[in-house]
């Protein structure tokens, strides 16, 4: 889990080296092309197909858009933020997820879950201090990114269980492309002819992506949730050092603070129901209270 947030972080730095010299929808799509048909050949691998009537399915097609959202906004945000800010804004997607799940899947969420996805917030407020000199406004790209990919992992939670997860992941891909071409027909800047550093830049990017994506999906499986998914929260440290080092980016003592707070208010939140999940098949005539 640890190494998948480091690549996570790694990437994260490339895109927004590559939003220096080519536009949002045009790296968008490009990634989109790229990573999309490196799922759809794992796929191809494992002998399922890249098209079944499951991609048309109701919530298939509003994770897409949650997929779509979160990218544009993410990488916009990227591009004109700092990577540590946005990073540690991106930490809360945990916690909104627990009020997403209560407020629209009718999920149970007890006292305590909901005193973390509280604190969780206070620390985004406490990165983004609206109303006072140090607020960015161009920081809200990062927590309408955070709303989409929210919609997209909600959404997930009702896909039937059949779907592969790699014809999910090659979907969701494949739908940045037409995202990232009407996007640009409609408001985009004019697009820049990749340059052999930018192709590079490009590569690393979906190397770094896919192997991400990949040891995160071997943690999920080897490890136990209770104690794999807290790691997630080693992304923000990877980010920050790579911030460090890469772009000069020193956040101040708020803005660490606040990370700090997302990070012990999502860690909680995610072993909290970690722990309720392992206890489920155990209490099969009594399901646990909630947390």
């Amino acid at each position: 889990m640890s190494a998948s947030m480091a690549m996570f972080a790694v990437e994260d730095a490339f895109l927004k080296v590559l939003t220096r010299t080519m536009p949002v929808w045009q790296l968008l799509a490009m990634v989109g092309v790229v990573a999309g048909a490196v799922f759809w050949m794992r796929l191809a691998r494992r002998g399922g197909r890249l098209w079944t009537g499951d991609l048309i399915h109701p919530m298939a097609l509003l994770r897409n858009a949650g997929e779509i959202v979160g990218a544009v906004c993410l990488v916009t945000a990227l591009a004109v933020g700092d990577l540590a800010v946005t990073s540690a804004i991106l930490q809360v997607l945990p916690l909104t997820l627990v009020l997403g799940a209560a407020l629209f899947l009718g999920e149970k969420v007890g006292w305590r879950r909901w005193l973390s996805v509280a604190v969780g917030f206070a620390g985004v407020l406490l990165i983004l201090r609206p109303g006072t000199a140090a607020f960015q406004p161009a920081m809200l790209w990062a927590v309408a990114g955070v709303a989409g990919l929210t919609l997209r992992d909600l959404a997930t939670r009702r896909i039937p269980p059949g779907v592969a997860s790699d014809q999910l992941s090659a979907s969701a891909y494949g739908a940045m492309i037409p995202a990232g071409v009407v996007m640009g027909l409609l408001a985009g800047p004019a697009p820049v002819m990749p340059g052999p550093i930018e192709v590079v830049l490009l590569a690393g990017t979906v190397v770094f992506g896919v192997v991400g994506y990949a040891t995160l999906v071997a943690a999920s499986r080897l490890g136990e949730a209770s104690v794999v998914a807290p790691f997630r929260y080693t992304r923000m440290p990877f980010a920050l050092v790579v911030a460090a080092v890469i772009f000069g980016e020193r956040p101040d003592a708020a803005t660490l603070a606040g990370a700090a707070l997302i990070a012990l208010a999502g860690g909680y939140a995610i072993w909290r129901e970690a722990g309720l999940r392992r206890r489920r098949p155990v209490d099969s005539l009594v399901r646990p209270g909630p947390g």
